[in-house]
This record gives structure tokens, C-alpha cells and sequence, in this order.
């Protein structure tokens, strides 16, 4: 981190923006931003450097959408999740840098796999805005499958996004929904991370140094994404936000 150079530093300020739009418009887009700070800083630490980044995101988003929430679903989510967060926490403590940038990479495109998968099914009916109902059997054991896993990519990686996107659209959540929802679920999750990453070395002063001149980036995309949501072809950018995570991804493999 102390030879990054002015084109570098743009393409951090870029992916920093794309969070904020992503936070308050496409669920799952910041894969990209993922895939831009692992090629662009040590992989491992990467990860810490974008988590402040993450949550400052989740704050304008929260802000944003905070009323639309369903904490059924989240309370469901969250026993799940803390045993993903640890096995994430686990892993992070023996893997070195090539392990970390292969698993990001592969958490990448198994994720874009899962989506394009996802999108080969008949799209069910939403129950209402909020995605209220009783739970079934069924209902929990999806909470508690995509919880564990959803916690674990979050801490591996910061790749919790489209798991979380996955598993709501399955719900039948709809947009606003799937936003507040999305919302207090990362905030609560991402602050909650912080002390596994300052334990692991993620996050030191050098880090929140780069974090402080990256996170003022977040803002203009998150209101580029609150101007947007309302009128963007989300057909036609999932395309574009899958065809990047697949390239992301096989960049991180390969490279």
C-alpha cells in the first residue's frame, strides 16, 4: 500500500464509488469493487482496506431505506450468519496471500454461476413488499444454508452481496423491500466484522489512512444510485455486473 501509484489510486476511487451506487441501487454490484481493490492491492489486505469502505455504504443506504426493512428475515439470517463469520475468521488466520486472492476469485465466480443459474428459473410471485409470510421448514433451513454461507464469503472476501441478492430475489422480495432489508443486514454484519479484521491485521493505521481519502467516493455513488433506482434496466446491467464478476474473478485465478 505505500507504492500505489495515481492511476491505482483512481481505479480505488472509482470502485469506491461503485459501492455507494450499488448500496442504494443494485444489491451485489460491488463484486466489481471487490475484484478492483484485490488487483490492485495485496489480496489479504484488501479486504480490510474495503470494509470501512463497505460500511460507510451501508450507513447512506440504512439512511436511504431504512424503513422498508423486514426483521423477520434478518433475525433469521443472523445465527447463520455468525457461524459463517467465524468460519471466515478461521480461515483468514492461516491463509496467506495466494490463498486469499484464489479464494476471492473463486468465491467470484461461483457467485456468478449461482446468479446465471438463478436467472435460468421461472421468477415467483412476490408476496408482498416486505416478503412477510410464516415460515416453513423449508423457509429456515434456506435461511440458515445461505446465512452460513453468506457469512463466511463476507469475512473471506467481502463478497456477502450476492449471496444476500440471491437469497431475498428467492424470497420474492421487490425493490424496496430487498433494499432495506439488504441494508441493515450489511451494516449490522460489516460493523460486526470489524474487530475479527483488526485482530487478523486487516485493518491498522495505514489502511484507514487509504480509507480516508477513498471514502468521500462513496457518496456521489450513492446518490447517482438513489437517482437511478427508479429508472435503470436491471435486466441489461445484471448482464454487465456478471460479465465483470466472471472477469474479475478469472483475472484473480489466473493472474
Amino acid at each position: 500500500m505505500d507504492t500505489i501509484t495515481l492511476w491505482q489510486l483512481a481505479a480505488l476511487a472509482a470502485a469506491s464509488t461503485l459501492v455507494g451506487f450499488s448500496k442504494t441501487a443494485v444489491s451485489g454490484a460491488n463484486t466489481i469493487s471487490l475484484a478492483v481493490f484485490a488487483a490492485v492491492l495485496p489480496a489479504r489486505e484488501s479486504t480490510g482496506v474495503l470494509l470501512p469502505i463497505l460500511i460507510a455504504g451501508d450507513i447512506i443506504a440504512v439512511l436511504v431505506y431504512r424503513r422498508h426493512a423486514h426483521w423477520p428475515t434478518l433475525l433469521r439470517l443472523f445465527p447463520a450468519v455468525a457461524v459463517g463469520v467465524a468460519a471466515g475468521t478461521a480461515f483468514m488466520m492461516w491463509a496467506d496471500d495466494d490463498a486469499v486472492r484464489t479464494s476471492i476469485g473463486a468465491i467470484l465466480l461461483f457467485m456468478a454461476g449461482v446468479t446465471l443459474w438463478r436467472r435460468r428459473e421461472r421468477p415467483q410471485p412476490p408476496p408482498d413488499e416486505e416478503g412477510s409470510g410464516t415460515p416453513s421448514r423449508g423457509v429456515r433451513l434456506k435461511a440458515r444454508s445461505y446465512g452460513v454461507l453468506g457469512g463466511f464469503t463476507t469475512m473471506v472476501a467481502n463478497a456477502g452481496g450476492p449471496v444476500m441478492s440471491l437469497y431475498l430475489l428467492s424470497a420474492g422480495f421487490r425493490k424496496l423491500g430487498f433494499l432495506g432489508t439488504s441494508a441493515w443486514f450489511f451494516l449490522i454484519v460489516n460493523t460486526s466484522k470489524v474487530p475479527f479484521s483488526v485482530g487478523l491485521g486487516l485493518i491498522d493505521a495505514r489502511s484507514l489512512l487509504l480509507d480516508a481519502a477513498l471514502v468521500l467516493f462513496v457518496v456521489p455513488g450513492a446518490y447517482l444510485g438513489r437517482a437511478c433506482v427508479g429508472r435503470i434496466n436491471q435486466k441489461i446491467f445484471d448482464r454487465l455486473v456478471i460479465g465483470a464478476t466472471v472477469l474479475g474473478g478469472l483475472q484473480l485465478l489466473l493472474g
